[in-house]
Formats: C-alpha cells, sequence, structure tokens
C-alpha cells in the first residue's frame, strides 16, 4: 500500500453501526475473523467525494459474506450510506475506502455459526498505488511462487481475507528479487492476475485478459474493458498461456488500488506501454472523476 493505516493517528471508523476514535477500534484477539479467515473486504476509491461504482463494491462484499456462509446484517443502503458518512466523518474527498465484515469471537474453533458477524469502515487518503512516476514508466513483475487454487479448493469468488495470504508470500519474493510484484498463475499454470489486480495484454492490437474461473472479476476489470470497447478495441477473455507472455505488445494491471498501471517488465520479458494503455489509463481517470449518475449512464 503506497500508506499504511497505521494504529495510532486521528480519524474515525464506522464500526458497527456507529463511528469510533480511530485509536479505539480494537477486536477480540480471539476472533473468529482472525483465526480462522472468516473475514471478507472490499478495496473502494473516493474520487472529488464520490466513491467510484460504490453499490458494486457493496453488493459483491454481501456475497461474498454468503459465499463465506454468513449474512452482514446491513443493508446495501445502509452499508452506502456508512462508506460515504464515513468518509465524510474524516473530512476526505480523494481517499481509499476498506469496508471489512468478519466473524466475532464468541465462539472458538472451526465451526462458527454462533459468532456475531461484525462489520467497519476506514477510510484514508492514498495516491497513486505504486507511485506517480513509477506508475507512468511501469512496473516490474516476478514470477509467483505461489499459485491461485483451483475453485473446487478455496472459495475464489469471494474476496475473502484468506486468499490474500498468497498474494502477500508472492510479492514479498517480488520485492526480495527488486521487484514490484508478482504474477501468479492459476493451478493449472496458465495467467491468473498479479497479486492485488488483475492484467492485461496487447496481442496484435486486441486486448487480451484471463477468464476469472479461479480469481476475481474485477470492478476496474470490467470497466477497463467496456471503455476498451468504446474505443471499438476487440476484448478477448481466454486462457493465456505462460508462454505467450512474451509475445504481448503492452502489458498493464488494472484494479482499485492500481487503477490502470503499465508493465514494463514481467520476469526478463520487456514490454513499452504504448498507445492503448495509455488511452485507457487516461480515460479511466476521466470516468472515475465523473458524478455517480454519469458513471452509471455510461455504463447503461
Amino acid at each position: 500500500m503506497a500508506l499504511v493505516p497505521y494504529d495510532d493517528r486521528d480519524g474515525w471508523i464506522w464500526w458497527n453501526g456507529g463511528f469510533v476514535p480511530w485509536r479505539e477500534a480494537r477486536l477480540h484477539v480471539l476472533s473468529h475473523g482472525l483465526h480462522y479467515a472468516s473475514a471478507v473486504f472490499e478495496g473502494e476509491r473516493a474520487y472529488s467525494g464520490n466513491i467510484f461504482k460504490l453499490r458494486e463494491h457493496t453488493e459483491r462484499l454481501i456475497a461474498s459474506g454468503r459465499i463465506l456462509g454468513f449474512e452482514i446484517p446491513w443493508s446495501a443502503e445502509q452499508i452506502d450510506a456508512a462508506c460515504q458518512e464515513t468518509l465524510a466523518r474524516n473530512g476526505l474527498t480523494d481517499a481509499y475506502v476498506r469496508p471489512i465484515a468478519w466473524r466475532g469471537a464468541e465462539e472458538m474453533g472451526v465451526a462458527a455459526q454462533n459468532t456475531k458477524v461484525h462489520m467497519a469502515i476506514a477510510v484514508w487518503e492514498w495516491g497513486a498505488y505504486f507511485g506517480v512516476e513509477q506508475r507512468m514508466k511501469g512496473v516490474r513483475l516476478a514470477m509467483a511462487p505461489w499459485r491461485r487454487p483451483d475453485p473446487r479448493t478455496a472459495p475464489t469468488a469471494s474476496k475473502a481475507a484468506g486468499l490474500y495470504m498468497i498474494g502477500t508470500l508472492s510479492k514479498h519474493a517480488a520485492m526480495d528479487q527488486g521487484y514490484d510484484d508478482a504474477l501468479m498463475l492459476d493451478w493449472k499454470g496458465d495467467v491468473a492476475e498479479a497479486t492485488g489486480a488483475n492484467i492485461f495484454f496487447n496481442f496484435g492490437g486486441e486486448l487480451h485478459t484471463p477468464t476469472p474461473i479461479c480469481f476475481l472479476d474485477g470492478i476496474t476489470r470490467r470497466t477497463v474493458m467496456g471503455l476498451a470497447r468504446q474505443h471499438q478495441v476487440k476484448v478477448v477473455e481466454r486462457t493465456i498461456t505462460e508462454a505467450e507472455i512474451g509475445q504481448a505488445s503492452e502489458v498493464f494491471l488494472a484494479g482499485t488500488a492500481a487503477e490502470v498501471t503499465p508493465v514494463r517488465e514481467i520476469a526478463g520479458h520487456s514490454f513499452t506501454p504504448g498507445r492503448l494503455t495509455e488511452t485507457l489509463m487516461r480515460d479511466y481517470e476521466a470516468l472515475v472523476r465523473l458524478p455517480p449518475e454519469e458513471v452509471a449512464r455510461r455504463a447503461a
């Protein structure tokens, strides 16, 4: 993350329906979400006071909880309002927004039917994920030592905390080698995504991206695909093999935090960010600054 939301700071966090001072937002050490990863979250960005595609993020949060077997005890309307209120309470307009829901400490063990579901929302200032200068010249990706799991072995359609453990391990390994991030393959050995963002390739003027069968079909991912189609660029979702990586003329990442970030290297394969990447970066930056009603109209 570009900025660490450390615990000793001023501010307010929405906590189970009300606000608590940032320093007082605490959970019990025996919370089920801490021990057994029964937690789901979202990453959202606010631009000029508007949280981009807020309802889509909220609906995914609720759906992720259901995939993990629990119901978040607030409606989508209530969660949307809480996110906006948290942004306003902290006096921020351009910020990162992190809602999270988890099982509490009422029961300790693998089974957790008797736990209470808690929820919190924090916001903080956050600029470009990799830093503006670094982002413009492109980031370098190593190959991750871990693979995205078979969807029959993990709830890969959810944005669940436990699924990010291998992302953390893979990014740490990449950074130890001097890279910025890592490209993760799927359980079959085909291209999946980076540790926290989806990936796109320019093959012959067409925009290709892996089919999201074992990782999230990202909200930014779908947004970028829509922007490409507006320019009559053919978008192809398919299996992309590791051997094909070097054939791409351009590569970029897309995600709420990363936005549209060019890639200049993947494990020895070099790329030069070109017109397609620059166009989609510019279009995305313009789109996120529009009022929510205009974003919805363009998506219709």
